[in-house]
């Protein structure tokens, strides 16, 4: 099995150090760099063409929503998984917009931090159901109208199969659970999940949750 090739990126040595011992213990997950700042990603990518990006949100120079910004827009980028200190942060809203794949919390257990780099490397984000409801929440704000018709007309661009599957992923549900919810193959959801994210311009399902949030589709 090929390991999992880990950039780890935060400006507290303490911090890349104890990631270092935690995820250096698994023996699926290879750390292949380490930086201290935004500025210093895609230098550190490009020499080592990690995986998974594990990435601090807030850094000196250039933070971590920048530099996930910055790399997400790259062709055959890695995955980003956002450190944070804040449930609700709405930076953390932003980088997930951006197309991080999820994020964790600095005082999550280690054995799920490792998992959540392992979910990341195999194609799913790292948010709960309720995590991404509280982040969702979290974004509600005066120009809620104006987003719900933007989000609206991107969505128009689905057929009614790619609509319902889209609605499925923002309810945080799994690839079996939406076969079985909506009477389909796992590989048929995976199409219509791609196709997805070809037609909107998006980067993971975790943006495609934000969508049909911002639309108003989760509450119909």
């Amino acid at each position: 099995m090929t390991a999992i090739r880990l950039l780890l990126v935060d400006d507290d040595p303490l911090v890349r150090a104890g990631l270092a011992l935690m995820m250096g213990g698994a023996g699926d997950i290879e750390i292949v760099g380490e930086g201290s700042d935004g500025d210093e990603v895609e230098a550190l990518v490009d020499r080592t063409h990690p995986d998974v990006v594990l990435m601090d949100i807030r850094m000196p120079s250039v933070d971590g929503l920048t530099a996930t910004e910055r790399l997400r827009a790259r062709a055959d980028a890695p995955q980003v998984v956002v450190l944070t200190t804040f449930h609700a942060d709405e930076q953390v809203l932003h980088a997930l917009r951006a197309g991080a794949a999820g994020f964790v919390l600095k005082d999550t257990p280690p054995a799920e931090i490792v998992a959540a780099v392992r979910r990341v490397a195999a194609g799913d984000p790292v948010l709960s159901p309720a995590v991404t409801r509280q982040l969702m929440a979290h974004a509600a704000g005066t120009r809620a109208d104006t987003r719900q018709a933007r989000a609206r007309d991107r969505l128009a661009a689905l057929n009614d199969r790619e609509r319902e599957v889209a609605v499925a992923v923002g309810r945080g549900l799994a690839n079996a659970e939406i076969a079985t919810g909506l009477y389909m193959s796992v590989a048929t959801v995976k199409t219509h999940v791609s196709r997805i994210l070809a037609k909107l311009g998006l980067n993971n399902r975790v943006q495609i949750a934000l969508l049909a949030y911002d639309a108003g589709l989760l509450e119909e």
